[in-house]
């Protein structure tokens, strides 16, 4: 694939060699095909060389490199950040070689960042998105994502993605201050059916009652039985949604700790929420968006094209109820 600057694609190389071919002088190709001259006799002269093969895109790799950094010196870089651990320009300073190469030497090895070793052992205490693994559960209930996405109020008469940051910061009032709505979410491994409401915190007896609420929302909808609920690590989920799951004859599951990708579903519907119904458009109050949120709900699951469902909206599915 030619890069996102290239005037040229295969095609356009062609068409060079057929104008070339039929007649054409370089100079008005070059012209007609807004290129330089010389870039126009490159593709003529690789194709009388090559053929049509001469015309595909080619690697910028160079084939040596003189300069690169000897491998002996590499083993020293990452033998020393392995046993000091220890920064660029620190390893840079004890072994005479730039900051830089050494940090592209550590990058090239493989080596974790310093923030993700623990300073004592050296082991990587921190999770890395490649333990990840795409999943998707083979019936509805089987696994459902809880998350909450908190956004800022909107003030009375709409704030500044109404009336631009200028007018709004000129008229502000700092000591008052608009606050925070708390959007919770419920979404189903399987189908993808989701619910959300707008709450105005993320307590443990509200995340509760909002799983209750939800639970009857999926049954309306074909899902009775919620077998596993995922979440993350937050307070109110890990001691407060005991008895709810205990009722709804569900199994509580938690992520790993900092690895929010193992919630992706409904971490997914909080940026759909936040492009599609929070600022696709302009609202004048908060009561207003918070209104909204329900229709586009509907529309999301009955609607709306899901890619990971071939194009299909959550509905499709589900069994009709």
């Amino acid at each position: 694939m030619s890069h996102g600057n290239a005037r040229t694609t295969v095609h356009g190389r062609q068409l060079i060699v057929d104008r070339y071919r039929a007649g054409w002088k370089q100079a008005h190709i070059a012209a007609a095909m807004g290129v330089s001259r010389k870039c126009v006799r490159t593709w003529i002269t690789r194709y009388a060389a090559e053929g049509p093969a001469g015309l595909l895109d080619r690697s910028s790799r160079p084939h040596t490199s003189p300069t690169r950094t000897a491998a002996e010196v590499e083993d020293r870089i990452v033998q020393l950040r392995t046993h000091e651990r220890r920064g660029p320009d620190w390893l840079a300073a004890e072994l005479g070689v730039p900051a830089r190469t050494v940090s592209r030497v550590l990058a090239r090895r493989g080596q974790p960042r310093l923030c993700a070793l623990d300073p004592i052992t050296g082991a990587v205490i921190r999770s890395s998105k490649q333990t990840a693994t795409r999943y998707e559960r083979s019936r509805p209930g089987e696994l459902v994502h809880m998350d909450v996405k908190k956004l800022g109020r909107i003030p009375d008469g709409g704030g500044w993605r109404a009336h631009g940051r200028a007018a709004v910061g000129a008229a502000r009032d700092r000591a008052a201050k608009a606050g925070y709505d708390y959007v919770h979410s419920l979404v189903d491994d399987h189908s993808r059916l989701a619910y959300s409401e707008v709450l105005p915190d993320e307590k443990g007896t509200t995340c509760a009652a909002f799983l209750d609420r939800a639970a009857a929302y999926f049954a309306k909808h074909g899902i009775t039985r919620i077998e596993r609920v995922m979440t993350d690590n937050a307070w109110a989920y890990r001691y407060s949604l005991r008895q709810t799951c205990a009722a709804l004859g569900a199994r509580q599951k938690f992520i790993k700790p900092h690895c929010p990708w193992q919630n992706g579903k409904v971490e997914r519907l909080n940026r759909t929420l936040i492009t599609e119904w929070a600022y696709r458009q302009v609202f004048t109050s908060n009561t207003e968006r918070a209104a909204a949120l329900a229709p586009w709900i509907e529309h999301y699951n009955t609607r709306r094209r899901h890619s990971a469902l071939g194009g299909l909206p959550p509905l499709s599915r589900l069994a009709p109820t």
